[in-house]
């Protein structure tokens, strides 16, 4: 895959025609474009008959199952892509490439990308049975004992593997960076003139946090590509938030591999800036998500039969780039807990019986002091229909000293076995942020009976193999069921932290499946704008559609309810795999560890 990734146009151009002869052959003997296209479905056509066809004269019965199986993926894809529907979907031909390049047509090579023909490459290996998938094979014959004894041989061979990869990374609790990050909260608390009382107060917290360049700077060192993005984001009047505690988790001599997620997370990109800077300028919605459309009242937000999503505050002690309502979370200065639309939505819950439960989220609700966010929660367990009363919130991550002694007594006092269930949805992204601060406000939430689930986004910075099943095998340790992994919303201004679908994919089938049942309990969704969750290990709910010549794969997304009620579709254009594959090149990651991705669909 290095080999691959890594070279010219005009040599893979060579590899593509090598992959499938026929193909080639046939663009070159079709007169004109449609019937290429006639010609290639009769050539898919009769491929996937003879490799399940047992009186087939191909000997297709020869290849094995699994990339037989992979083969059929393969053709059905390639067929999506050559269909006139999908080229009107998404106004544009793959096929007609392809024919230009193979009749070598003016400028037909420069309209396309390197990842462009690695998709077709591997596709047309995939349809011929040739993958390389994997090179390993296992057999199981021999007696029943002799069976058992390959097999735990080979399930030794799997966790040693795994093992190795995961001794390599490092979360809070490691002895070393627990002492280095001591060393910073020191540094922060002499700074601002404090002590440890004031640390373990998550209002002073909420009072000193990081809101300027300078202040940052003065904290820990910045490089000189992050200091141009905080120049633009002030410029730009983008905020950033960064409460001390989280600041301390930064390794203040420098980025390095233990913090550069934890700083990804909270300092704008100067891509980011530049994206946002220029939406705002042309007056473009933002809302990706098409909350708007999903809003019956104000503060409520509504995509499901049974639930709705309560927002009572609009900021967080910090704010998170990546987030899906980077929209609507303002400045915490500028943000205040309305009474008078949380009681009109608490009243309009109130009034709709079908609906059993509430997520309380925003922003953050748990930037809301006791009193307010004890009205909100006091409030909604007094509406005998609700059933479940979930808190999404990330002070658990940002601010862990916000989980005190009287919260506690509001969610032991809500939480009612057989009646009511009060529980709190966090959103841990990265292992580095697992640290004794954590554990201390887990375990005062789990011994009030209070469960918690966590909803991971995967982005760029924990999509390196193996580091989210690190962060599930840590979270269960420490008491936090893993409950969704979401894919990053396809936004222009968070490009820094997307990852092709087909990483999440991989991901599901070759690390977490490893795992044991009860670590990998969080399944990987697409969020459709205004429709809700879509399972992406379920071939009837998405399908590839189309590669372009970036080599972006557009992917048709069925809503979830689409076998109740006709519902309309949505397209999504995703980053392309080669990109991807040269990002993480450069980042150290090896690609021949990743080179199954393209199999995934």
């Amino acid at each position: 895959m290095i080999k691959l990734i890594n070279q010219p146009k005009e040599a893979l151009i060579n590899l593509l025609w090598n992959s499938d002869t026929k193909i080639k052959s046939l663009l070159l003997n079709s007169k004109k474009l449609a019937d290429a296209r006639n010609n290639l479905f009769d050539y898919l056509n009769n491929l996937e008959r003879h490799y399940f066809n047992i009186f087939s004269d191909k000997k297709f019965n020869k290849i094995h199952i699994v990339e037989r199986n992979n083969a059929k993926e393969c053709i059905r894809v390639l067929k999506n892509v050559i269909r006139t529907e999908n080229e009107k979907l998404t106004n544009y031909s793959a096929l007609n490439k392809l024919y230009k390049i193979a009749n070598k047509k003016q400028n037909a090579l420069d309209s396309v990308s390197e990842g462009f023909l690695l998709e077709f490459i591997s596709l047309f290996n995939g349809i011929n049975g040739k993958s390389g998938i994997t090179e390993s094979t296992f057999i199981l014959e021999g007696s029943d004992d002799e069976i058992a004894r390959k097999r735990t041989v080979k399930l030794d061979k799997y966790a040693s593997y795994i093992h190795k990869k995961m001794s390599k990374f490092k979360s809070g609790l490691d002895i070393e960076i627990d002492k280095k990050r001591l060393d910073s909260k020191q540094r922060i608390l002499k700074y601002f003139n404090a002590n440890e009382n004031d640390w373990n107060d998550y209002q002073w917290h909420l009072k000193k946090i990081v809101k300027d360049s300078k202040t940052l700077s003065d904290l820990v060192f910045l490089s000189n590509t992050e200091k141009e993005a905080l120049e633009i984001s002030t410029k730009c009047k983008i905020p950033f938030q960064i409460t001390p505690y989280y600041l301390s988790l930064f390794d203040y001599t420098g980025k390095n591999n233990f913090d550069k997620a934890v700083r990804a997370m909270v300092i704008p990109s100067k891509k980011y800036c530049v994206n946002v800077y220029e939406n705002k300028m042309q007056n473009t919605d933002m809302d990706f998500m098409g909350e708007k459309s999903t809003s019956p009242i104000e503060g409520i937000t509504r995509r499901y039969p049974h639930i709705v999503i309560l927002k009572p505050f609009n900021s967080c002690p910090q704010i998170c780039v990546y987030c899906q309502r980077n929209w609507e979370i303002k400045n915490i200065d500028n943000t205040i807990f309305s009474k008078s639309i949380i009681v009109n939505a608490i009243k309009w819950i109130k009034e709709n019986k079908n609906v059993s439960e509430v997520l309380v989220t925003g922003g953050d609700p748990l930037t809301l002091n006791n009193k307010n966010i004890g009205f909100v929660i006091n409030e909604l367990a007094k509406i005998s229909h609700i059933e479940r009363i979930r808190i999404g919130t990330r002070v658990l991550v940002t601010l862990p000293m916000r989980i005190n002694d009287e919260f506690i007594e509001i969610l032991k006092n809500n939480n009612i076995p057989g009646k009511r269930e009060l529980c709190i949805i966090t959103h841990f992204e990265h292992f580095s942020e697992i640290n004794k601060e954590v554990i201390e406000a887990v375990s005062k939430i789990r011994k009030a009976g209070i469960s918690i689930y966590n909803q991971q986004v995967f982005t760029y910075y924990n999509s390196f193999r193996y580091e989210t099943s690190y962060l599930r095998k840590m979270l269960k340790l420490i008491g936090i069921d893993p409950y969704y992994t979401f894919n990053t919303k396809g936004k222009d201004e968070t490009i820094d932290f997307r990852v092709p679908i087909a990483r999440i994919e991989q991901e599901r089938k070759e690390e977490a499946r490893f795992l044991p049942g009860i670590v990998r309990t969080d399944e990987p969704v697409f969020n459709l704008p205004k429709l809700g969750k879509s399972h992406l290990r379920a071939w009837q709910d998405h399908e590839p559609i189309m590669v372009m010549g970036t080599g972006e794969r557009v992917y048709r997304f069925f809503p979830w309810e689409s076998k109740v009620t006709l519902v309309e579709d949505y397209l999504y254009k995703d980053l392309p795999i080669y990109n991807y594959l040269k990002r993480i090149q450069a980042d150290g990651e090896n690609p021949d560890d990743y080179k199954s991705i393209w199999y995934y669909f």
